[in-house]
């Protein structure tokens, strides 16, 4: 990885197909060259500049608009020439051509980001929100990215640095001079509260970003439970549309059914299962088998059972440890009992109606409690799992840190597990980050940006 001298880019930075306008981009020392080649000047800075773009023979290629953003002032930090010309495939690829000609060559996904990440004008989470802006699936997780763009996550990251260096620093001052006289519990004692600190401070940031992980990436909810209970009617409850077919006939639903909607901006992956039981029917017991590996790989599951037969707990598979799971108490409308919600230590149970919608809203709010997620979640920013491992790690090195100074042992240990901690850290923000790890993150781009 990294940047070759001399080198320009270009890429069409709009999606395929056709549309009103479509834009060229190009990045580099050959902007110039290959401006004056198109429209037959370098335009203005930073100004719109009607131009007709031309063809090798001088004949129109097309009409349109040509921005120059000079470095270091642009996106990439890089001369940055854009071209918005009518968005068919032949004129933008005519375009394309043209640019290559003059010494461009194509850019790889994510590339246009990758060097403004290399020139210093984001950081990596910064980057990153860039991808997360683009693929936003709900309008919470747009604008979750967007306060990512603008740094509010960084500025988290760099604070808890900031905190950090400044404990090594008078850690490490003790270190230098063992021969003076310091009172040594007091300088633990000063440790120990900045490291108690800087912990809170962590947890309370590993919080916001395993909520925004979860508003950025959806989750995984199954519905469960026997045959005829409900399952199906929940999903299209939830859905709002005839998604599942509903019959009294058990067994109706033989395959995973997969649906994607939203509640309150939370992007949820929804799984409508086989019922569970134990049949003869070779295609009806793959189904089954289908639905207990989806359960066992859900981030929820809503276990639904009828109200009047009762939970059947012979039929409920025993989960990991990490899945929770929501009983839905379903059918409660023949029973003439009244919606609501039921938690004994870790068990949560909401009585609802499918058939008549009541206790659908306790369901979703449960659903968006049950993950953690606060009920004004907007104030957190996108992160993505990268970040949560980073910040865990980060937390590990902290807690060790904590240990050895209760334990009074070597301040170089202490030191050493700030050191972790500030590494682990910089990874997120790409201080200390490998060729793989950038390669990885920016070749899941677009191509164009």
């Amino acid at each position: 990885m990294g940047l070759r001298a001399g080198d320009t880019i270009a890429a069409i930075a709009t999606p395929s197909g056709v549309g009103g306008v479509g834009i060229i981009r190009v990045s580099g020392p050959a902007v110039r060259q290959i401006a004056e080649a198109l429209i037959g000047r370098l335009p203005r800075p930073r100004y719109a500049t009607l131009s007709t773009f031309s063809a090798a023979d001088g004949s129109p290629i097309d009409q349109g608009l040509a921005l120059y953003f000079p470095a270091p002032h642009s996106y990439t930090g890089e001369d940055v020439l854009e071209l918005h010309g009518h968005g068919g495939p032949v004129v933008m690829d005519l375009l394309l051509h043209r640019c290559l000609e003059f010494g461009a060559r194509l850019a790889r996904p994510g590339e246009f980001t990758e060097r403004a990440f290399l020139n210093g004008k984001l950081d990596l989470t910064q980057a990153e929100a860039v991808a997360d802006l683009i693929e936003s699936s709900t309008a919470l997780a747009a604008r979750l990215a967007a306060r990512s763009l603008q740094g509010v996550f960084s500025q988290h990251i760099q604070a808890l640095v900031e905190g950090l260096i400044e404990l090594r620093v008078h850690l490490e001052a003790t270190l230098d001079f063992p021969d003076e006289e310091l009172d040594l519990a007091d300088e633990r004692a000063q440790v120990a509260d900045g490291l108690s600190a800087l912990i809170a401070q962590l947890d309370r940031l590993l919080a916001e970003a395993y909520e925004g992980q979860r508003i950025r990436e959806g989750l995984n909810v199954a519905i469960a439970g026997a045959p005829n209970v409900g399952k199906s009617s929940l999903l299209n409850a939830l859905c709002g549309s005839e998604a599942a077919i509903v019959t009294d006939i058990p067994g109706t639903t033989r395959d995973l059914l997969r649906f994607d909607i939203q509640i309150e901006g939370l992007p949820i992956h929804i799984i409508d299962t086989a019922g569970l039981r134990h049949t003869q029917d070779p295609v009806e017991r793959e189904g089954v088998r289908r639905a207990q590996e989806a359960v066992q790989q859900a981030d929820l599951v809503l276990w639904v059972y009828d109200a009047a037969r009762g939970l059947d707990e012979g039929v409920c598979p025993s989960l990991a440890p990490r899945v929770p799971l929501i009983r839905v108490r379903n059918k409660i409308d023949l029973l003439g009992e009244s919606p609501g919600i039921k938690a004994e230590g870790e068990e949560v149970e909401v009585a609802l109606s499918v058939k008549t919608g009541g206790g659908l809203e306790l369901l979703k709010a449960q659903i968006k409690h049950q993950v953690g997620l606060s009920p004004h979640p907007e104030g957190a920013f996108s992160a993505r799992r990268r970040h949560l491992d980073a910040l865990r790690r980060a937390k590990g090195s902290l807690l060790a840190a904590s240990e050895h100074l209760a334990a009074g042992q070597s301040p170089e240990l202490v030191a050493e597990e700030l050191r972790a901690a500030q590494q682990s850290l910089g990874e997120i923000t790409g201080k200390f980050s490998s060729e793989d790890l950038l390669d990885r993150i920016f070749a899941s781009f677009c191509i164009g940006k």
